[in-house]
Order: structure tokens, then C-alpha cells, then sequence
């Protein structure tokens, strides 16, 4: 049984908190968590932890923690899921997973967790079963978009090629009170990879994984079968290139139990039958083998200034093509234990940093950086006691960011078609993007 879930931002504000067996816990649990949750070493804090008879299972998306508590002795996994699942149907009806969009959806939110469990029990997190119960309207939050892809259009029924969807259709809510009748028939496939990355202090790429899927999420009333064609040059594992473009290669993929692949052999196409709401329909792995250079290199110096101060040094140059840009970059400096006080000079007035003290690590903070480019910044710091050993604790350098518009293995959707019996055809956008699940660099 599950005593109480709340949702706390990335400072620990608390933003959700509900409360299914009152007075099992005490009234500072949120308190407690999140003390715990940073005052441990390191960037990745246990998903289960204890105080006091009281154990927290937490997971962390979009820059929030997603937290329930319990006495019992309950499975962790089946916890974990309904976290999971609480996550992606905020982001289904609210259109993105952030600070602001929960702020903005508080009651969707609370009407979701009230349909979800009762008295600690979890009933469902069905999107099919709770669409026909929730009754709160989206708002849509328009903060910095990952999405924001104005400038190319919607592709054609005639041509039959992809294009990408503006901003707006990723703040759609999963569903409207207005009825069938108002909304518009309109289908979304998106393209999702997540790269780890470790690159030596020589520069040397040590290791690249992408883990990347393909989400459909339907608005269709009905859909007899959509077919999707992927790159014609796309193989598996270490077989034959194909076609005569560019190759596409993956060493694994898997698919959802209801795509038909008898023509993916021969054409590289996915047949579908959506149901209302998100699914993922294929699963794909490609592991040491970026078929382009890694996204972001740095060139670091570390040194001691004359008034004994370390000074930090670095660049970092940007590999995407012009036209593309990284968003939301975020870097990471470890630096030594004692340090005190920190200045700094950036190359751009956009950028900020800072040094927090409970991690012991320089912020960095880049809302935007374009492909072909190169930011650089000095960071001046008042360390008692600066020793050579003191230089050790500077690094690993970590790096978080987000790529709209890009796929690291060059996956692409060529076409999508639907057999429907409505006479109208249904919108259909496609979207591609990066997370950086784990990048490293070593200094």
C-alpha cells in the first residue's frame, strides 16, 4: 500500500503531494526525501531509501522526482512503474513534463492521482480506462521547446515525404471534453534517441551507445492500418548495407507485438494498427559505433593563477551541423571539496553559471548552442589550501542536453500512409530528438 506520492522540482519545491493513508508519516516526509536524496555522493542517489520505518521509491524525468512513500513491504519494480506511468500520462495530457506544466496543471494532476489510487491501492493507469473519467482541461504550457520547428512545413499526402511539427502540436493534450466533433483527426510519430557517451582525457572516444525508439500516439477515432517507412539503407546488426544512400545500422531492434513485418524485409516498412493514446512500436540499440562524430568535444586547462586561486579553462565546441542547434545544455564541473567563492567570465550573455556548494560542482548553464560553434568560459575559484592533490578532484566533466531535429544513427520516417473509411485525411506530424542520458568527459 502506498502511503503518500508527491512530485518535488529539481530545488525541491513541492509541487504535488498527495496523502492516501493520513498519519502514517509525518508531515516533513517531503523534507526528509529530498535532504536525503542530495546529501548522498554522487549523481545518481538510490532508487529505494529508508528513514525512520518510512521507505521512499523515487524515480527522476524531466528535471523532476517522482516520489511515493510506504511502510509495507511492497515490490520496488511494481512502484517504479506506477511512477513511470503517473510520468507519462502527465506528459500525454499536459503535452510536456516540466516544472511549469505540472504548476499549470495542478488539478489534472490531483484528478489523475485521485482516479489512480484509492487508499493507497493502485486501481489503474490505463490511458484508455482514465480518459473516460478525467474532466480537467489541459493548459498548455509554452515554455522553451524542444519542439519549436516552425520553420519547416507539414508535409503532403501527394509527396509522401517527412517533414517535422511545429511547436503547438506538442502542448495537444491527449484529450479534450469538447467531443470527438470538435477535435481534429491527427496522428504523431516520434522518433526518440538517447545517447551515453564517455570520451578520455586524450580526446578518445571510449564508448557511444544509443538506445533509441519509435512512439506512435493516435487521436484517430478509428484507423484500420498505418503503414511506416523507414529509411530504405536501414539494417541490423552486422549484415549487408542496403540501398544506395547513406547507411543506417542498429545491433539490435525489437517491435511491439501488434506491427506486422512482412514487408519489412524487403521495404523497411511497419505496418500498425494505433489505439487511442501512446504506444512504442520499435525498440532499437546501436553500441560503440557513432556513425558521425559525438555532439560536443571540450578542450579543458587547469591551472593556478598568481593569487592562488584555481583557475578553470574551457571550451567547448559544438559538432551538429549549422543549421541545427543543442538546447538546454547543462555542464557539470566537479570541483575540489573546499572551495569557497566562485567568478567567472562567459563568452556570451545568455549563459550563466554557478557554483553550488551541495555538489560540490560548477554549473554551467547554455540555453542555446548552435551546430558549428564554440562557447568558452573561465572559472576563477577561492580553494583553501590548493594543492596539486586538489587538482584531482576537478572532473569528470558531465554534460545534459536536448537535440530537436536530429537522430545520431540517421534514422529517418520517409512516409506515413493510413487506410481509413473517413473520407478526410488525418494530420499527421513526425518528430525527431536526442536526450543525453549519460555524457561524460575526463579531464
Amino acid at each position: 500500500m502506498i502511503s503518500q506520492v508527491f512530485i518535488l522540482s529539481a530545488k525541491g519545491d513541492h509541487l504535488i503531494y498527495k496523502d492516501s493513508v493520513r498519519g502514517e508519516a509525518g508531515s516533513d516526509v517531503v523534507g526528509v526525501f529530498y535532504e536525503k536524496v542530495t546529501a548522498l555522493p554522487g549523481d545518481q542517489p538510490p532508487v529505494v531509501m529508508s528513514h525512520e520505518g518510512l521507505h521512499f521509491i523515487h524515480i527522476r524525468q524531466g528535471g523532476l522526482y517522482f516520489v511515493a512513500t510506504t511502510t509495507a513491504n511492497l515490490s520496488p519494480f511494481t512502484v517504479i512503474e506506477f511512477l513511470n506511468r503517473l510520468a507519462a500520462l502527465i506528459k500525454d495530457y499536459c503535452g510536456s513534463l516540466s516544472e511549469k506544466s505540472v504548476r499549470m496543471n495542478f488539478a489534472l494532476i490531483y484528478e489523475l492521482l485521485d482516479e489512480m489510487l484509492d487508499y493507497g491501492y493502485i486501481q489503474t493507469s490505463s490511458t484508455d480506462i482514465l480518459k473516460n473519467f478525467i474532466q480537467t482541461e489541459a493548459v498548455s504550457a509554452k515554455p522553451f521547446s524542444l519542439f519549436d520547428l516552425s520553420n519547416v512545413g507539414l508535409f503532403g499526402a501527394d509527396t509522401q515525404q517527412s517533414k517535422v511539427a511545429p511547436s503547438a502540436a506538442a502542448s495537444r493534450p491527449i484529450l479534450t471534453t469538447r467531443g470527438e466533433q470538435g477535435g481534429k483527426d491527427e496522428i504523431f510519430v516520434d522518433v526518440i534517441e538517447r545517447l551515453t557517451v564517455i570520451i578520455g582525457s586524450n580526446g578518445v572516444l571510449m564508448k557511444a551507445d544509443i538506445q533509441g525508439e519509435i512512439r506512435v500516439k493516435s487521436f484517430l477515432p478509428s484507423c484500420s492500418e498505418m503503414r511506416i517507412g523507414l529509411n530504405e539503407e536501414f539494417s541490423i546488426g552486422k549484415s549487408q548495407l542496403r540501398g544506395y544512400g547513406a547507411a543506417v545500422r542498429v545491433d539490435e531492434c525489437s517491435f511491439h507485438e501488434s506491427v506486422k513485418l512482412d514487408e519489412f524485409d524487403s521495404y523497411r516498412i511497419l505496418k500498425v494498427t494505433p489505439s487511442q493514446g501512446e504506444q512504442t512500436v520499435m525498440q532499437y540499440q546501436l553500441c560503440d559505433d557513432l556513425p558521425s562524430s559525438p555532439p560536443f568535444r571540450l578542450f579543458p586547462t587547469l591551472e593556478r593563477d598568481p593569487s592562488g586561486r584555481l583557475l578553470i579553462y574551457l571550451k567547448l565546441r559544438c559538432d551538429l551541423p549549422p543549421k541545427s542547434a543543442a538546447l538546454g545544455v547543462v555542464v557539470t564541473v566537479p570541483v575540489p571539496k573546499g572551495s569557497l567563492s566562485l567568478s567567472q567570465e562567459l563568452s556570451s550573455p545568455d549563459q550563466s553559471a554557478e557554483l553550488q556548494l551541495s555538489k560540490k560542482a560548477v554549473i554551467w548553464e547554455i540555453p542555446r548552442f548552435p551546430g558549428g560553434t564554440q562557447l568558452s568560459a573561465v572559472f576563477k575559484l577561492e580553494v583553501p589550501g590548493l594543492s596539486p592533490a586538489s587538482l584531482q578532484e576537478v572532473g569528470p566533466v558531465s554534460l545534459s542536453f536536448e537535440l530537436p531535429k536530429h537522430t545520431c544513427t540517421g534514422l529517418q520516417i520517409r512516409f506515413l500512409r493510413l487506410s481509413r473509411g473517413a473520407p478526410s485525411l488525418p494530420q499527421r506530424w513526425v518528430r525527431y530528438v536526442t536526450h543525453s542520458d549519460s555524457y561524460t568527459i575526463r579531464l
